[in-house]
């Protein structure tokens, strides 16, 4: 017994008490194969004594799986790792580095006093006969000073960085990580120097780790430098790859063939005669990546037609504008509402667009087939930007302009292309977006445009079932909502305004007009009558204005030298209409300025006031 306790107070106290519970299940053990082989039926009072031993085999089972549990873990198991979702993507905490954001390819070393050298301006005043020539050849076929364009690198570069200290310091977020992007470039017989001065800018100035591809879309062009020569040109650029439409399909078509052959996370669209500016794509993508819904376009800024000089942006930030729409449908400019100034904080908060210019812009890939991508059935170019806007703003995605992301556009003043179905298809493209879109307000747009008024009639316009299904399908906003809360700034004209139409005078037969470039400030003209809407149609409003609203909310304003188109006083919103631009249509086919007591006349060479006469013709006008 001495041995015994002596053996129980050693150190492997856990394994004293298994060799204890070992004997005590032996016993047990014993007692049970002596007892069960009796027959309890024969022997009813050993059942109870079973019924006891079975209880005390538990609790004794119980213990010593609890000893065995209490016991100390000679191996450690491997950990047991939770796997990612199938829609979750790695990311790493911190910050992208600096090597990680080198660009595709690097930038050759430059000559500053190289033409076009640091995004200056290349000078145009002292070409000789033969170079003087050249450019009015290159302008006539481009619209743009090609010669001078031919003179400056390919590769040239834009000079130091002057955007705002927020955005040149702003740093980019592993997690989420960034989306790649392939950038797709229609061109149509686009100049050699300014459509791979638009490729060689995005290889210099796009991460590596982030630009998949730059996919040229040749949209049939005729001119042979943009065939074979262009294809082994490019093989040299590895990423780049040139697809093409054997036939003129125009700018959407186009692009939709981009996407389809893109590889990128994020389609890039930008036109053929860019440059991009420092750190322009890492803003974009991280918007997309924080929200794939957003479509974000880059602040653009100008490339000079003439001299190709680069406006570079300022490093104490700018008087940003945003895009908006006329009812004509047209895509415009505007300053930006005090709302909206109020909520950025800084240059590198974006800024709520109602419209988007549509030329350049980036849209995650997936969401750019889930939003309807574009309109199939319109045709070669034009309103499918305003469509897209209203789109992807009603079926609840949003357009923002990123200020931290500058690229330059060369803008023309008129067009070098021809349209193979004619202008015509402009008219019909807005159409379609209007029946699709737009709701009972289209009627405000068909007022202003007689040639889409026809179609719709006609139904001239094509099938748009798809397109009505598809807004069903995405439980799309009407438009009244858009107007209420995307562009609540925006001017509604009178749904029913109280006369439309051309105004037409009876002693002269021919029509009020604005005139040419008419924005305001200058004085109407008498013109032919041409039953086109445009210059010519004007709203007698139930404010009592007589309103030539087609892009701009312009007002017949009356002066005592003259009559002249200015900005409209009303503007809704606590405003109110002044008696320069108040009128009264009589009786008598006069148009009457109360405040003047004065009438409308068509004697002069311009339209005036003069005092009222019910038997001059020259003062009796009719809506027509």
């Amino acid at each position: 017994m001495t041995t015994f306790r002596r053996f129980l107070r050693k150190r492997f106290f856990p394994w004293k008490l298994v060799i204890v519970a070992l004997i005590f299940i032996t016993f047990v053990f014993l007692i049970q194969r002596e007892v069960v082989g009796r027959d309890l039926q024969e022997e009813p009072w050993l059942k109870d004594i079973v019924d006891k031993r079975d209880a005390v085999l538990g609790m004794m089972m119980g213990a010593v799986n609890n000893f065995r549990d209490a016991m100390p873990k000679m191996q450690i198991k491997a950990p047991v790792r939770q796997h990612d979702t199938a829609d979750s993507k790695p990311c790493l905490n911190g910050y992208y580095t600096a090597a990680e954001l080198k660009p595709y390819l690097e930038r050759p070393s430059q000559d500053p006093s190289a033409p076009g050298a640091s995004g200056k301006a290349f000078p145009t005043d002292k070409l000789s006969p033969e170079e003087q020539k050249e450019k009015e050849k290159g302008e006539a076929k481009h619209c743009f000073n090609l010669f001078a364009s031919d003179q400056i690198s390919l590769s040239r570069d834009l000079g130091p960085d002057t955007r705002p200290p927020e955005c040149i310091e702003q740093k980019v977020k592993r997690c989420p990580p960034l989306p790649t992007t392939s950038i797709i470039i229609v061109f149509h017989n686009e100049a050699w120097s300014t459509l791979l001065r638009t490729v060689y800018s995005v290889l210099h100035t796009s991460p590596a780790i982030f630009l998949k591809e730059i996919i040229l879309v040749d949209d049939a062009s005729v001119d042979d430098y943009l065939k074979e020569p262009l294809d082994d040109y490019v093989k040299q650029l590895h990423i780049v790859k040139v697809v093409r439409q054997k036939e003129r399909k125009g700018l959407i078509t186009a692009r939709l063939l981009g996407a389809a052959v893109a590889t990128g996370d994020v389609l890039t669209f930008l036109d053929a005669h860019c440059e991009c500016f420092h750190g322009w794509l890492e803003p974009l993508l991280a918007r997309i990546a924080e929200n794939y819904t957003v479509v974000v376009s880059p602040d653009i800024t100008t490339i000079d037609l003439n001299t190709f000089e680069f406006m570079k942006p300022s490093p104490y930030g700018q008087n940003h504008n945003r895009g908006n729409f006329d009812w004509g449908l047209s895509f415009g400019w505007e300053s930006l509402p005090d709302h909206e100034k109020k909520r950025r904080k800084d240059e590198t908060y974006p800024i709520k667009t109602p419209t988007f210019a549509g030329g350049l812009f980036s849209i995650s890939k997936e969401y750019f087939y889930d939003i309807g991508s574009y309109d199939e059935k319109m045709e070669i170019w034009g309103g499918e930007n305003i469509e897209m806007s209203f789109r992807v703003w009603q079926c609840g995605g949003q357009l923002e302009i990123i200020p931290c992301s500058v690229v330059g556009h060369v803008f023309r003043t008129k067009s070098p292309h021809t349209f193979p179905k004619g202008t015509q298809v402009i008219a019909r493209n807005e159409v379609r977006l209007a029946e699709v879109w737009m709701d009972d307000y289209k009627e405000i747009f068909y007022r202003r445009n007689q040639q889409a008024a026809q179609m719709a009639k006609e139904k001239s316009f094509g099938d748009i079932s798809q397109r009505l299904k598809l807004r069903q399908n995405l439980k799309c906003k009407n438009f009244s909502w858009y107007l209420k809360n995307v562009y609540p700034e925006g001017f509604l004209p009178d749904l029913i305004p109280l006369r439309f139409g051309a105004v037409k005078n009876m002693g002269k037969e021919s029509c009020l007009d604005a005139g040419e470039n008419n924005e305001g400030g200058k004085q109407l003209i008498l013109y032919p009558c041409h039953g086109l809407g445009g210059n010519q149609y004007f709203e007698y409003s139930t404010h009592h204005e007589i309103r030539h609203n087609i892009q701009k909310e312009l007002c017949l304003h009356a002066t005592a030298e003259a009559v002249t188109l200015e900005e409209c006083q009303f503007k809704g919103q606590n405003t109110h209409v002044t008696v320069e631009e108040k009128w009264e249509l009589r009786e008598e086919h006069l148009i009457v300025n109360p405040a003047s007591n004065t009438c409308l006349t068509a004697k002069e060479e311009h339209p005036s006031l003069e005092p009222c006469n019910p038997a001059d013709r020259f003062q009796k006008w009719t809506f027509i």
